[in-house]
């Protein structure tokens, strides 16, 4: 039978056991939360009395995790890496035993502060960076002293250790142990270490990622040899810049490159941002002679030969008979005429533009784009400029080419146009990355016997011309050198030179091609009055060679 009070009470009955059992389960829930956050701040305050991590505090126990891979050269020599740095701070307002801390301090850095000193600091409540970056040295000693302090802190059971109030915050720091001397290939870093320059922001990514080195193709032996002779010769010469590069002609390996003015990249701000400028990948130039090599391979390729009259200037005319330009020596030569593979030899430019009009019809600007003298560079160290070139080819910009004026490259660009037409006819992208392998695949620009023909040229100049000062016992080394007059606001200035020497060696079958250039050289007594490139550059790739041979071909 329904009894309708009964089952109300029963009802309310079920009701409030559930409510009591929802009351529970809330009173564990929320006692879970309470007990979370003691323990939190229990852990904060622990933090905050007796020091925390490597990132800020007092302490500096615990495992140190690099945050960014080194950078070494081929033979694993440093050139770049993360090490521990500190700063050390003094917070007067949580300093509990003022004469440990300033007997501390003044142990530590006792030509910088004296122990009245730091009373002082304490006694003002003063917040007081004590050293920006401590040396590892005075970390060592810092660490120990804290430690200890927190030891018997704990050990008398006290809330505050005796060194409350000095800390230590501890971060990483990039540094570069060769400072200036890849200081345009490796760069440097930003704040917040990512790279702002060089190998550090072209390989951030892999850099930040990896543990592993990043392995670069460069020599720091061979760098220095470089560094140290360029460096001379901007002295001597009084220069106003100078580059120089080493490549393996074969792997494309760079394995030098230096270019003055330069810097220091752990301290950059204190150079003018134009030491920041990589010439080798900038400076966009009229490079001179040296050019002749590609004048010569032109007239090779497409059978030009015959004999040229050069004992006096040339006049350049139209089809018609109007007179264009006259072209001109530096110096007056021996022969009367010479044939092509003279004209390039004795460096001619009055033979030189002979050639050039015999040149077809576009074979001059099909060349140079065939050797990307023309258009911009991506390496995997940077992109070059954009070379200039003319936007019509015209009579005298072809005949003005064939001796390196009117086209303006980057040193990279005449570099790798030069290697290749004298490494059996590949062009190879460069690298900065070591390579573990024999000869890359290029592209082939050019015949092999042609290049083997240049060659022959080239040791020539070194044997009987202006390259003559590079004979080095027992490696055959061809080379070609370029003195060109700088172009100022698109004016000729005669009296502002840029200096080129380029050399392939073991001549018979390149393994290396080295460039040497030097930015407005001046004449000095040495040079009898002379400031072209067999009286600066020639001489700076000797000395350079006869530190790098032993070691190239230990």
């Amino acid at each position: 039978m329904f009894e309708l009070g009964s089952d109300v009470y029963k009802s309310k009955r079920r009701v409030t056991k559930r409510r009591d059992t929802e009351r529970v389960r809330l009173r564990w829930l929320l006692g879970g939360i309470y007990l979370v956050f003691a323990l939190f701040f229990a852990k904060t305050l622990y933090y905050g009395i007796i020091g925390t991590d490597k990132k800020g505090g007092t302490s500096v126990d615990g495992e140190w995790v690099v945050t960014r891979a080194d950078i070494e050269d081929r033979n694993g020599v440093k050139l770049a890496k993360n090490v521990m740095s500190a700063k050390v701070q003094l917070v007067s307002k949580f300093v509990v035993d003022a004469d440990a801390v300033a007997q501390t301090i003044h142990n530590v850095f006792p030509y910088q502060y004296s122990v009245n000193q730091v009373y002082e600091f304490i006694r003002q409540g003063k917040y007081v960076v004590l050293r920006e970056k401590a040396t590892q040295s005075e970390i060592d000693a810092l660490k120990t002293a804290i430690q200890q302090s927190i030891a018997d802190a704990r050990l008398k059971k006290q809330p505050k250790h005796s060194l409350s109030g000095l800390e230590m915050v501890t971060e990483q720091r990039r540094v570069y142990p060769k400072h200036n001397l890849f200081a345009h290939i490796v760069g440097f870093v930003g704040k917040e270490g990512e790279g702002l320059d060089g190998a550090e922001q072209i390989f951030d990514s892999y850099l930040r990622e990896n543990r592993d080195p990043l392995r670069l193709s460069l020599d720091a032996r061979i760098q220095e040899q470089f560094h140290s002779r360029l460096s001379e010769a901007v002295q001597k010469y009084h220069a106003k810049a100078a580059m120089g590069t080493l490549m393996n002609s074969r792997t494309g390996e760079i394995l030098a490159m230096v270019s003055l003015p330069d810097y220091d990249p752990e301290h950059v701000s204190w150079y003018p941002i134009e030491n920041r400028r990589f010439k080798q990948m900038r400076d966009v130039l009229e490079m001179g002679s040296v050019f002749k090599i590609f004048n010569t391979a032109i007239a090779y390729e497409n059978n030009i030969g015959g004999r040229y009259y050069v004992a006096k200037p040339y006049i350049l005319r139209t089809k018609s008979g109007k007179y264009i330009h006259t072209f001109h020596d530096v110096t007056k030569f021996k022969q009367d005429w010479m044939g092509v593979d003279d004209v390039m030899v004795h460096s001619c430019n009055v033979g030189s533009v002979q050639i050039a009009e015999k040149f077809p019809e576009g074979a001059q600007a099909r060349f140079f784009h065939r050797l990307h003298l023309d258009e911009k560079l991506s390496l995997d160290f940077g992109k070059t400029e954009h070379p200039i070139f003319p936007k019509k080819w015209g009579i005298t910009d072809i005949a003005s080419a064939s001796f390196g004026h009117t086209v303006a490259v980057t040193p990279m660009h005449l570099l790798l146009g030069v290697n290749a037409v004298t490494n059996g006819g590949i062009y190879i992208n460069p690298t900065i990355r070591k390579r573990d392998v024999g000869r890359i695949k290029g592209e082939r620009v050019l015949d092999e016997k042609i290049s083997a023909k240049l060659r022959e040229n080239m040791v020539r100049v070194v044997e009987e011309t202006s390259g003559k000062l590079t004979r080095i016992n027992g490696i055959k080394i061809g080379g070609k050198t370029g003195t060109a007059e700088k172009r100022i606001n698109g004016v000729i200035d005669k009296k502002r030179n840029m200096t080129t020497f380029v050399g392939i060696f073991p001549a018979d079958a390149p393994q290396y091609i080295i460039m040497v250039t030097l930015d407005e050289p001046q004449a000095i007594a040495e040079t009898g009055g002379w400031r072209t490139a067999s009286q600066n550059s020639v001489p700076t790739a000797e000395k350079i060679l006869d530190g790098i041979l032993p070691l190239i071909f230990e």
